[in-house]
């Protein structure tokens, strides 16, 4: 198979599976047995095009030109590739996931559900593999308007109200803020096509934009990728926790926000460039929005008693960390943000699975009615804690990595109060995530309160037990994935060494 073969075959490979779904919707089986397919093979395939890619090779394949400079096409670089093999590998996980959830509290309209899933799987390969800007948006927008029906999937006033706050915040970014940027960005430097070294060096070298100017089209990108929720464009977020939990974990690990920070670090490594930003410092204040971000993000998560609100605010946060190594633009935070890519969409599609699993095993969406189910649900909270540790930064959780060259990004570049940020961060982490897991487990149970025994003497939670198995087996791999990233930290950082790398002019 050529090389564009592979990344043709790739994109079409979740439309045949949107296509299969609709076919066999009447046999759900089947139905999901084509899904697990497809999606295995996808894994397969970008696997194999992995190796290449990480030895070097750059595959590439162009759709068409729709306008003259405006051009769908595709080349896999190092960070698209990761990116790629993320999506994919959860995407079978997710599944799996999603049919015991799905099942196991007989959720409505579960073709649809399937099919916007693998429709969405197929606007973030699109977005890993843009070789320029217009490829880029253009599968920013498919995943925005194909992941609405999954928000909005119970069709209660809710779900209505949430979509509404989820559509309204990413398209609007995007066409007042993100289109614009890129019409800007080709009016300076003539092309939209993501180059090494950036391609907006040469518009500051000859004076067609101001350093001021070029700091206003760097906000102009951050907060026009509305999926990085970068506050105060954040809402649309939490607001999307109406959805199914496997949407939660579709938005928050898979697909959604994973395509606005990989979009950020994408503009930051291959439109700007590592080197005009940091002779600049037009950075520097992006930078502490982010540092702001993920502390503000974090407080607020401790005080939601809600499971799913305290994750989301935690994404928030977690975002953050992201945008703050594209912001510092040393090769050492790039990394770090590339790295916490892989690092938080395992360890939080972990935290999410088990919120869905909880619900489904014993109905309870507060953190404040979990006390003692660690006894009935010891799978779901002891992957839950391993996913927090990683989430937290502490090893052998993966996120251990990706924190330590954030910071060290920090360091570099003299900012101690970011490095203080990231610290107190990392301690409200451990504030909001650790407590969960051990009033599970330690907490004393409302079932030894009489008061909480029924007329016939049976405490609440009585009948309380591991969700179906194919909730729990998904959970525990990505929990054990959230440890094994620990230990493929070298192997990632090799991958990504070559985007922080200038090429010889």
């Amino acid at each position: 198979m050529t090389d564009s073969m592979q990344i043709w075959v790739s994109l079409l490979l979740p439309l045949i599976a949107y296509v299969l779904l609709t076919l066999t919707g009447k046999s759900p089986n089947v139905r999901e047995g084509c899904t697990l397919t497809v999606a295995t093979i996808l894994f397969l395939l970008t696997c194999r095009m992995a190796s290449g890619v990480f030895a070097g090779e750059r595959p590439e394949w162009m759709w068409g030109e729709w306008l003259p400079g405006f051009q769908i096409a595709f080349q896999v670089e190092p960070l698209g590739m990761l990116f790629a093999l993320v999506a994919s590998g959860l995407w079978i996980l997710t599944t799996i996931y999603a049919v015991g959830y799905m099942r196991g509290h007989n959720e409505e309209n579960q073709t649809r559900f399937f099919g916007c899933f693998a429709f969405a799987i197929f606007a973030a390969l699109a977005a890993a593999y843009a070789k320029n800007l217009f490829t880029l948006f253009v599968a920013y927008e498919v995943m925005t308007i194909s992941t609405y029906p999954l928000v909005t999937h119970h069709g209660n006033e809710e779900a209505r109200n949430g979509g509404r706050v989820y559509l309204g915040i990413l398209l609007s970014t995007s066409i007042a803020f993100f289109m614009l940027a890129i019409a800007w960005t080709y009016t300076l430097a003539g092309t939209l096509d993501f180059s090494p070294g950036g391609i907006l060096a040469q518009s500051v070298a000859d004076e067609k934009i101001s350093i001021v100017g070029l700091g206003f089209l760097l906000a102009l990108f951050a907060f026009g990728i509305g999926k990085a929720a970068l506050m105060p464009f954040h809402r649309w977020l939490p607001a999307a926790m109406v959805a199914p939990t496997p949407v939660s974990a579709l938005l928050h690990a898979v697909a959604v926000v994973k395509v606005g920070v990989f979009s950020v670090l994408k503009v930051v490594v291959y439109i700007f460039g590592l080197d005009l930003l940091t002779e600049s410092g037009v950075n520097l204040w992006l930078a502490y929005v982010a540092g702001f971000s993920l502390v503000v993000a974090s407080l607020v998560a401790m005080t939601k008693d809600n499971l799913k609100a305290r994750l989301a605010y935690s994404t928030i946060g977690q975002l953050a960390y992201i945008t703050l190594g594209a912001a510092l633009a040393t090769p050492s935070s790039i990394i770090g943000g590339g790295m916490h890519i892989a690092m938080h969409a395992v360890g939080k599609i972990t935290l999410f699975f088990c919120a869905g699993a909880i619900y489904v095993g014993a109905h309870k969406k507060n953190i404040s009615d979990m006390r003692g189910l660690g006894r009935q649900m010891p799978f779901t909270f002891g992957a839950f804690l391993l996913a927090s540790v990683s989430i937290i930064g502490l090893p052998p959780g993966g996120g251990a990595w990706s924190k330590w060259f954030l910071a060290v990004g920090t360091v570099e570049t003299h900012q101690y109060l970011l490095t203080a940020a990231l610290m107190v961060s990392s301690l409200l982490n451990i504030a909001y995530l650790v407590p969960i897991p051990m009033l599970a487990f330690m907490g004393k149970p409302k079932a030894d309160d009489s008061a909480d025994h029924d007329s016939h003497g049976h405490a609440p939670t009585e009948g309380i037990h591991e969700a179906p198995m194919m909730c729990v087996v998904p959970l525990c791999i990505t929990a054990i994935g959230s440890v094994a990233l620990f230990f493929a930290a070298d192997w990632i950082y090799e991958a990504l060494l070559p985007i922080t790398q200038t090429p010889n002019l």
